[in-house]
């Protein structure tokens, strides 16, 4: 039985979509003004984990990633670069989808942009301004109420009164509360703008993402997710607009994933302390980034040091290792030695746990440990091998880390360390040193281990 820590009573609770067996999930995307950092791969990774972990439980999932393509920082980046905002903002959807394909993110059945939805956008602002909740501040633009909403702060915690006592003077003075927010600013110069019922001008951040919800998934969905940085103000201010609009909850499941810390701080733009994704994968293979990303639960922080990296690499080639020559050894007939349900019940304990990968990813590599030492000890069978295989396979399924390492060994090469495995096996140490040195000569490397020969890459 799948539970998930649910942000809003901050407890975990038993999932259970609205209609069964299918899943409507949301996850809000990056602001396409610069280069993915490995803040944003960490999101992309955690939903993805969450997302294949509903397939691998056979839900039915339509899942939503957006792209937010207008906002200040695109604005202002696009004038220092004397370019359009869409010009920049098309560059960058092109980097972040190349970035994202490298992480094996699963490809995106939607992936909306803020700027082809405006019309939604408009149509729930004019909702909520019939309804009472918006106010306009002349030269600046619409604003949302929060002293409207009774249920303000429901998700964060946050106390609106607490908030105005610790407000700017400056941003009282122009707002009926510190907190209200922008749904439509109006136009400055050289800015994007659109038509609207309140004059020319563009969206405010927060309404892009319930008009995208709402358009694309309906009025209530399953999980919405995205960073604990936008709990407050991004998500609360979504749910105090849809909610208000519909007379619906937003969403039954609030999830949101820990930062990459450096320095003990996160890892973001703003403090100019972040290692872009392109530059982790001139070092590292992306696989290796995605493991790193993903083997530590998705609401932790993950501390980015040199040596977890390096971690990460090793473990994901032990886990690539066992996967890759497995086919080459030479396994006795007979019954299944190892318990493979158990190993399998043990993984999907952990991961209904609120998605636990630290823990599954502990049964998984005593899974490897188990496999290595009953071959090592000559009881490995044909059929344990292929439950292996199968096992493998269906937990990449879920954090996709094995699948670009198929036919990674040239096929000469895996029968010549085939060939060793059985000279090996009857001790003929002259002939496994000679294939040793015609390994040599196709460009890899074999080391002897507990765990069976590594080849490795000249």
């Amino acid at each position: 039985m799948l539970k998930l820590f649910n942000e809003l009573p901050r407890k975990l609770q038993v999932f259970r979509p609205q209609k069964a067996n299918k899943v409507t999930m949301y996850v809000c995307g990056p602001t396409i003004y610069d280069y993915g950092h490995l803040g944003h791969g960490r999101s992309a990774v955690a939903f993805d984990i969450i997302r294949r972990y509903f397939l691998y439980k056979r839900y039915e999932v339509t899942f939503v990633f957006n792209y937010t393509d207008i906002d200040d920082k695109l604005i202002k980046r696009a004038w220092e670069n004397n370019m359009t905002v869409k010009t920049l903002a098309d560059q960058f959807t092109l980097m972040y989808d190349e970035d994202y394909l490298k992480l094996n993110i699963l490809p995106l059945e939607h992936r909306p942009k803020a700027t082809e939805h405006i019309k939604e956008m408009i149509a729930l602002i004019a909702v909520l301004e019939k309804k009472g909740y918006t106010y306009i501040i002349e030269g600046d633009g619409v604003y949302y109420d929060v002293q409207r909403f009774s249920r303000y702060g429901k998700l964060s915690g946050q106390n609106l009164e607490q908030l105005r006592a610790g407000a700017r003077v400056d941003i009282v003075d122009k707002k009926k509360h510190p907190e209200d927010f922008v749904l439509w600013k109006y136009k400055k110069q050289l800015e994007p703008s659109w038509s609207s019922p309140w004059g020319e001008g563009r969206p405010g951040w927060h309404i892009e993402c319930s008009a995208m919800v709402r358009a694309l998934l309906g009025d209530t969905i399953d999980v919405h997710g995205g960073g604990q940085d936008l709990i407050f103000p991004h998500h609360e201010d979504e749910i105090a607009q849809s909610e208000a609009a519909t007379n619906k909850p937003l969403a039954r499941f609030w999830l949101h994933n820990g930062f990459v810390l450096v320095n003990k701080e996160k890892m973001a733009k703003s403090l100019g302390n972040f290692f872009t994704l392109r530059e982790a994968f001139g070092k590292y293979d992306p696989l290796v980034i995605r493991h790193f990303l993903g083997s530590v639960h998705y609401r932790a922080p993950i501390t980015f040091t040199p040596e977890a990296l390096e971690g990460a690499k090793q473990s994901l080639e032990r886990l690539q290792r066992l996967y890759d020559e497995l086919p080459l050894w030479q396994l006795k007939s007979g019954k299944k030695t190892l318990s493979w349900g158990k190993y399998r019940r043990s993984f999907e304990k952990c991961m209904d746990e609120d998605i636990n990968v630290s823990k599954a990813l502990a049964v998984i590599f005593e899974v490897v440990g188990e496999v290595n030492k009953a071959k090592l000890e000559s009881r490995l069978t044909q059929r344990d091998g292929a439950e292996a295989k199968t096992f493998l396979e269906n937990i990449d399924s879920i954090f996709a880390v094995l699948v670009k390492t198929k036919g990674k060994i040239p096929v000469n090469v895996q029968e010549i360390v085939a060939e060793r495995e059985k000279a090996r096996g009857v001790k003929d140490w002259n002939m496994s040193d000679k294939l040793r040195q015609e390994i040599k000569k196709y460009g890899y490397a074999v080391k002897d281990t507990n765990d069976g020969q590594i080849l490795e890459k000249l």
